[in-house]
Parts: structure tokens; C-alpha cells; sequence
């Protein structure tokens, strides 16, 4: 008893013991339920990522009606997206965290100018390449638009990023 105890005790230590990671199986009915968008793709998902969506499941009857159509809402685009999307999503919203915080609210005006944008004039200008950026260098292309009828934007509910900062128009 005590070699197994020290075992685990040496295996916590170095990082080796997995989360529990459930598959869709072993879900509760309940987590079933609120992540149903994610079924096609869960058993792919690594362990960490299961434990953010359990977590995100867990606060889910917490929320106001309003978050939690907005959560699954998110949680549909979101499935949708192929994982090099994804890939691409995370380390757009990485950078946008490591904004400073005016910059930060410059990109959420401008979210929210685009926002207001007829769909015909957004749809124009998520099919323009983006600008380039300083030095010349290309940003990564972005994720596919949103449909019109998300807020887009972090939020504690949101465990996945925002989508990418609309480009600035001209002759406005």
C-alpha cells in the first residue's frame, strides 16, 4: 500500500496523471444535453478540452436564458469549424488577450461598427484578403464570419475565442 502511494504520489508530482476524461458515453444526461453540439467531435478531444466544456456544462443551468442560447449558439459555429480553424481561432484570440487595454476597446468598436454593417457589405468584406500589417507580413486568414445573429466577443460563459476583428472600411 505504501509503494502505491508513493507511486502516485511521484506520478502527480511529474504531471503524469491524466484529468478524467470521460467519453460521450459517460457523460451525464444533463452535460449530454447542453453539449450535444459537440457529440461528432468529443471523443477526439484531448482531456484538458473535455474538462473546460464539462466545466462550461456545469455552470451552463446557472446562466440567464439569454447566455445560454448565446453558449449554444457559439457551440454550433464552433463544431463546425475544422480543427486547423480552430487552430487558427485560439491563436487569434491569444494575441487579441495580450492586447494592451485601449487597443483592446479599439477592436471592440470596430467589432461592433462591423456589426452594424448590412450582411451583403460584411459578407464583401470577410471574402477581401486581410491588409497587410506592418513589415509587410500577412495575418493569418481568419475563420470563417459568424452568422449575423451572434454577439461575438469574450465572455466568462465563452470558453473559446472570439471571432477575428472585422477590417476597416473605407469611404465611410
Amino acid at each position: 500500500m505504501l509503494v502505491v502511494a508513493a507511486a502516485v504520489h511521484a506520478a502527480a508530482a511529474l504531471g503524469q496523471i491524466a484529468l478524467k476524461s470521460p467519453a460521450w458515453s459517460e457523460l451525464t444526461p444533463q452535460e449530454r444535453t447542453i453539449l450535444a453540439p459537440l457529440a461528432p467531435d468529443w471523443d477526439r478531444l484531448d482531456a484538458q478540452r473535455r474538462q473546460k466544456w464539462r466545466g462550461l456544462a456545469q455552470r451552463y443551468p446557472s446562466m440567464q436564458p439569454d447566455q445560454q442560447e448565446r453558449v449554444q449558439s457559439q457551440m454550433r459555429t464552433w463544431a463546425q469549424l475544422t480543427p486547423e480553424q480552430r487552430a487558427a481561432a485560439r491563436e487569434h484570440y491569444k494575441s487579441l488577450r495580450q492586447l494592451p487595454p485601449e487597443k483592446k476597446e479599439a477592436v471592440r468598436e470596430k467589432w461592433e461598427k462591423y456589426q452594424e454593417l448590412p450582411p451583403e457589405k460584411r459578407e464583401a468584406l470577410a471574402a477581401k484578403p486581410p491588409p497587410p500589417t506592418r513589415g509587410g507580413a500577412r495575418t493569418p486568414a481568419p475563420a470563417p464570419a459568424r452568422p449575423a445573429a451572434t454577439r461575438p466577443g469574450p465572455s466568462p460563459a465563452a470558453p473559446y475565442p472570439a471571432p477575428p476583428a472585422p477590417q476597416p472600411t473605407t469611404g465611410q
